[in-house]
């Protein structure tokens, strides 16, 4: 059982605390926070588990503020970390958005909340639904700071007005906006070879559903004709299997290994044609789960070289060569690429390229769209970590990026310096990219009462990096 919760500013001050055994000290918080802060082990942040004098501190960080569970029990690390993760959900349903400012302003409807998720440590029911019968305060429903002067989801072309409590969906003074947001979001996970190939690959996906259709009306959702989803779908067994894997990796089908639904989802129609009906519950869901390792063409490729200097025997050469296979009409943003170099590299000067893989068939204009992606990139080196960055704000597909670093170095260059380099690491969010190809065919809301009802539907894909490394 749970014996604190409590949460905390990026500051260390405690926003809310509940203590609910009285077994762990209350200056618990500062002890997280100086070791948090100050976690020596790696010169890394903190795990999310770690253990001080006997109390163990599980926490997650969300929206610039860290959510604490502290136990003295032998508690599964897994569900107390899921349980946060339901806190952090329950808390955007009803304030619209996790921050430090949205917690302050809507801290008696947070306290009520947590009375009615935790009874004496112990976890009780954290759906939405369920809770909005207990809880009769009003949340102040605040927006994120760095939304306020800008369109909301304008990179995406999307709504305006995400950042709602569920609670509008009850009022009936005129001013409810009915809309429904469906996310497909995808984390890849992928290794290469230091030759280049593809070592291993995994998407983890989900479908998220978050809906503020009043009266909660039942609706339809169509996935790809040519979805498969493992053994459940293959007739021939393994012959089958293997078939069906050919058939993705030449893109004619989307396989999938293993999916798993959200209860309310009605499958009677869905293996005769990927439909799934449902009345979506209050708040954010996941409507689908599923997990795929066949067809992934990989977003990013990217090739390493070490080379002597010809020049100086203390330095060395490091040539990156980056390539964004996405389509041209997508972009990744916020890439990053982490190069750790070893202990006995000084100094590193960057030279910076970039290039579009059509700009001899595009000609000026490939060309002007080459010279303006080479100014979003930059990059800086950690002299303490000794660890290099290479940063883009935008990378559009299609294009090609070479880093050239000449490293400085404490003694003579050796070969063992091209094995001491890397892996790289990629981080990076694809909007409007799906890496497992699959998609939706239509969204269709059942609302027969209303002959001109007509909401608004938002779909968004987005593509994260989970661990995608290149081996050197």
């Amino acid at each position: 059982m749970i014996s604190q919760f409590y949460i905390l500013s990026s500051r260390g001050d405690v926003i809310i605390r509940k203590d609910y055994l009285g077994d762990v000290p209350r200056t618990s918080s500062e002890t997280f926070f100086r070791n948090s802060k100050f976690w020596k082990e790696g010169d890394g942040e903190a795990p999310p588990v770690f253990n001080v004098d006997g109390v163990t501190y599980l926490h997650i960080k969300e929206g610039g503020v860290q959510l604490v569970a502290t136990t003295r029990s032998n508690l599964s690390p897994s569900f107390v970390l899921e349980f946060l993760k339901r806190i952090c959900t329950i808390v955007k349903d009803y304030c619209g958005f996790l921050s430090e400012d949205a917690i302050r302003k809507n801290v008696v409807l947070i306290y009520e909340l947590l009375d009615e998720v935790v009874d004496y440590g112990f976890p009780q029911s954290t759906a939405t639904e369920a809770l909005k019968q207990f809880v009769v305060n009003e949340p102040t429903v605040v927006a994120p700071a760095f939304y306020q002067a800008k369109p909301l989801f304008s990179l995406s072309k999307g709504p305006t007005g995400v950042f709602k409590s569920v609670l509008d969906t009850a009022r009936t003074d005129g001013k409810r906006r009915d809309e429904i947001f469906v996310d497909v979001v995808e984390r890849i996970t992928c290794t290469f070879n230091a030759s280049g190939y593809i070592a291993s690959a995994q998407v983890d996906g989900a479908v998220q559903i978050k809906s503020y259709l009043a009266g909660n009306p039942p609706i339809k959702i169509k996935l790809n004709d040519d979805l498969l989803i493992g053994r459940r779908d293959t007739p021939y067994g393994m012959l089958g299997a293997e078939r069906d894997a050919r058939a993705a990796e030449r893109g004619a089908m989307v396989v999938l290994d293993d999916c798993n639904f959200h209860e309310v989802a009605n499958l009677d129609s869905f293996d005769v044609d990927r439909t799934i009906s449902l009345v979506p519950p209050d708040g954010e869901f996941a409507l689908m789960n599923y997990r795929t390792s066949h067809g992934l063409k990989p977003p990013f490729r990217l090739h390493t070289s070490v080379e002597a200097d010809p020049h100086s025997e203390y330095k060395a050469l490091l040539t990156l060569r980056l390539w964004c296979e996405v389509p041209a009409d997508k972009a990744a943003s916020g890439l990053e690429v982490e190069v750790p170099t070893p202990r006995w590299v000084q100094r590193v000067h960057c030279d910076l390229e970039g290039g579009a893989s059509g700009a001899a068939a595009g000609g000026r204009a490939a060309a002007a769209a080459a010279a303006a992606a080479a100014q979003q990139q930059n990059w800086d080196f950690n002299e303490k970590t000794h660890l290099l960055r290479w940063r883009f704000k935008r990378c559009p597909g299609g294009s090609e990026f070479t880093l050239r670093a000449r490293l400085t170095l404490e003694r003579p260059y050796g070969a063992s310096l091209r094995s001491e380099v890397g892996p790289v690491n990629l981080r990076f969010t694809i909007p409007m990219y799906s890496a497992s190809r699959i998609m939706l065919k239509y969204l269709q809301i059942l609302k027969k009462a209303e002959k001109n009802y007509n909401p608004y539907r938002w779909v968004r894909y987005v593509t994260t990096s989970n661990s995608y490394t290149f081996r050197t």
